[in-house]
């Protein structure tokens, strides 16, 4: 039965890391790119970690009503908005899928497809290391945004608060202090569940 692989967790928990290495181990499970309205960083590609659109198109999109699911963030740089869009790229009757995304979209995913087939994989890192993390990563910007980091390591405690955890099901956990042991737990999980 093919499924959706969620990976989530708060930010600079190595999910787009996690989610390369897993795109090459399992090349055939097909991606599904989310789009967002915040300006694309340096390093990034179109359609690879999300497809950029303006406010306008994603209006456009949600008047269609193509839209799965979308959340708002008031950020320190503005209004910006990430949305899954039903844009034809999942089939569940042929493929397997790899998506990175938060909390409240993992849940909308399982309300529009079944919980049945959506799989957390929820990533963990100690807050103190994950800030650093952030912190690194946005230094090499052209034009650090310091207070949107600031911002969401602290909305990141709400989003993802033991509450909002259980209440999603989330039992399972993957500790991401080395990526290597991470990803060896996270591939022995998925070939558990193919072989149940």
């Amino acid at each position: 039965m093919n499924k959706i692989f969620y990976i989530m967790g708060k930010s600079s928990s190595g999910k787009d890391s996690i989610f390369k290495m897993l795109k090459k181990k399992y090349p055939q499970y097909k991606t599904i790119t989310l789009y967002t309205t915040r300006p694309i960083r340096q390093g990034e590609i179109e359609g690879e970690e999300y497809h950029f659109v303006t406010e306008k198109e994603f209006n456009k999109m949600k008047k269609e009503h193509k839209i799965i699911e979308y959340r708002t963030y008031d950020t320190k740089c503005g209004l910006w908005i990430y949305f899954t869009a039903d844009d034809g790229q999942i089939d569940l009757k042929k493929n397997t899928y790899l998506v990175i995304g938060t909390l409240q979209s993992f849940d909308a995913m399982c309300q529009y497809y079944g919980r049945d087939k959506v799989v957390p994989i929820y990533l963990e890192v100690e807050d103190g290391e994950r800030l650093q993390r952030a912190l690194d990563r946005e230094k090499i910007e052209e034009h650090p945004k310091y207070a949107e980091v600031c911002r969401r390591f602290l909305a990141d405690s709400e989003d993802f608060s033991e509450e909002n955890l259980a209440n999603a099901g989330i039992k399972k956990r993957f500790q991401n202090r080395e990526i290597e042991i991470c990803m060896k737990e996270i591939e022995t999980y998925l070939d558990t569940i193919y072989s149940e």
